[in-house]
């Protein structure tokens, strides 16, 4: 608590007490040896980036190269998505080498290994899911996403209103292929006292995920989401009266004019625990584009209440990402946190900007490319095209305002 007080700039006492209402989690396993995190309340708003294998594409190698170039461009947090390969050892190889918190969803590997023997998602045993659970834990997890949400109650709302998307997340469709095929509960829900344990024992953080969240703008804000919602904040409670870290996940898709509304209402339903948002994405029609959707959403959510941004990158929605395209996810990400912190009031947050000001002011390259939130493109950007005068940029050249500005007026 006092090294990422630190990091804030707040007293301990600020972490401590948020982390006893609730209000923050901090994101580390107790088998684990790096710095904590802390997300929530007054805390900087953190950014997340994800990683990954496929059943298309297991390339281990690639996938840590990716977590690395995240981590790099200065993401606080990454999960491991993976669902092809090795995925344990995948797991435990990107734990080795990963110096920030790693959160995972385990039902991806309970899931890979039944296709991997043929078996129907459908089919998936409530045993297996928590001994995947377990082994995350033990492995030195830091939080887990698990679909608690997606109950009888919530699928059948979802059915009776009626969708244009369905559902679109991939542990959400499990876990409703489950209901419907078994004609039982969803174990994490109905045994979610087994799911505390378990998370108690290796202080890992439950990140509550949206299993029903809006994949388009046309699903968002209905009966399923706020269904999920309610049953969400009803179990952040039972879980923080445990003593175990909870973390809400929020909508995926959604108009600008309505996120607001929704920050609102999760943090009333959830007792302010810290939320966890994936965009929101302000438009379906930007495929290649949706880091720059995402990052709009992301800085109208944070600056509303989100605390936890998950990046998307251009790629969202065509396929796996490229190093490159997880370095811009992770800078549109950053920028969307960092204009919310801003808004937000959080301490220190406005110097950053003023520093870049004066630099300008004082037509001090060198400091703009160092102060740039990624220095190397900036550096890349202004080294393109060379002025006449290198006092100033090829955009306005000897008209640069800020130039005539400095320059004496010449006499009479």
């Amino acid at each position: 608590m006092e090294r990422v007080a630190l990091a804030e700039g707040v007293p301990p006492e600020v972490v401590r007490d948020g982390v006893l209402d609730g209000s923050i989690a901090l994101l580390l396993n107790n088998r684990r040896s790096i710095h904590g995190l802390a997300v929530g309340s007054g805390m900087r708003v953190k950014v997340n980036a994800n990683f990954g294998t496929s059943g298309d594409d297991a390339d281990m190698e690639n996938e840590i190269a990716k977590m690395l170039a995240a981590i790099g461009a200065g993401a606080d947090a990454v999960m491991d998505l993976s669902t092809g390969g090795d995925i344990r050892a995948i797991r435990r190889r990107t734990l080795s080498q990963c110096p920030v918190p790693m959160g995972t969803v385990p039902i991806y590997q309970v899931a890979a290994e039944n296709m991997a023997e043929e078996r129907s998602l459908a089919e998936l045993e409530a045993d297996r899911i928590f001994a995947a659970i377990e082994d995350h834990g033990r492995d030195g997890v830091d939080f887990i996403t698990v679909h608690c949400g997606v109950t009888r109650e919530s699928v059948r709302r979802l059915k009776d209103e009626g969708r244009l998307l369905d559902i679109v997340s991939r542990g959400g469709a499990i876990h409703a292929r489950m209901i419907e095929y078994q004609d039982e509960e969803n174990p994490l829900y109905a045994q979610f006292d087994r799911l505390v344990e378990i998370a108690r024992e290796y202080d890992m953080t439950l990140s509550l995920g949206d299993g029903l969240r809006p994949g388009c703008l046309a699903d968002a804000s209905d009966r399923a989401q706020v269904q999920e919602t309610i049953i969400l904040g009803e179990l952040a409670k039972k879980a923080r009266a445990a003593g175990v870290q909870v973390m809400i996940e929020g909508p995926g898709h959604m108009p600008m004019d309505q996120i607001i509304a929704n920050m609102k209402l999760q943090k009333r339903l959830c007792d302010n625990a810290p939320f966890y948002v994936l965009g929101p994405l302000v438009t379906d029609v930007a495929p290649g584009y949706d880091h720059i959707t995402a990052a709009i959403g992301g800085a109208i959510a944070a600056a509303a209440g989100a605390d936890f941004l998950c990046y998307v990158t251009p790629a969202e929605h065509l396929r796996l990402p490229t190093v490159e395209d997880v370095i811009d996810g992770v800078i549109a990400t950053r920028i969307a946190g960092h204009a919310a912190d801003i808004a937000r009031g959080i301490k220190g947050a406005r110097d950053w900007d003023d520093k870049m000001a004066v630099a300008r002011k004082n037509l001090d390259w060198q400091n703009q490319c160092a102060l740039a939130i990624n220095p190397a493109q900036a550096r890349k950007r202004r080294a393109e095209t060379a002025p006449k005068d290198d006092r100033v940029c090829t955009m306005c050249a000897a008209l640069c305002s800020i130039k005539s500005g400095l320059d004496p007026i010449p006499s009479k």
